[in-house]
């Protein structure tokens, strides 16, 4: 049983990444659906889509390369964990990576990049960080 299932989805897509496989699937859930719809809206990845299989269901992710070889995503970053959550107000989200990066949080608004977390004023869980 996986305890940490947003880690279980970066990992996937970290290894596929480094194997440069062009589809990576992920079992589905409502919050990994709304960091792949995250990811689709920052430019991260082509595509992604909802498959029937078994009771869950899975995600298929459509990753992005550049000139062919190069990941489009540099890295990912699981900060707030089952065994230390990690709750931010907005005034204290920073940029990632001198703002070339996206910080994903989980409000009472749901789920979204940290520029819009500091638009809307308003602060949550910090999920985790892509660039």
């Amino acid at each position: 049983m996986i305890t940490d299932p947003i880690a279980d989805m970066l990992t996937r897509v970290r290894n596929a990444l480094k194997r440069r496989h062009e589809l990576v699937e992920i079992p589905s859930s409502k919050m990994k659906l709304a960091i792949a719809e995250l990811f689709k809206r920052e430019g991260f990845i082509k595509s992604f889509r909802e498959v029937e299989y078994k009771k869950q269901g899975k995600i298929v992710i459509e990753l992005t390369y550049r000139n062919q070889k190069q990941p489009t995503i540099n890295g990912l970053r699981r900060i707030s964990k089952p065994s230390r959550r990690i709750y931010l107000g907005y005034r204290d989200i920073k940029p990632v990576y001198n703002g070339t990066g996206v910080a994903i949080l989980s409000t009472p608004q749901g789920v979204m990049t940290d520029a819009v977390a500091r638009e809307k004023k308003v602060g949550g869980e910090f999920l985790l960080t892509i660039w």
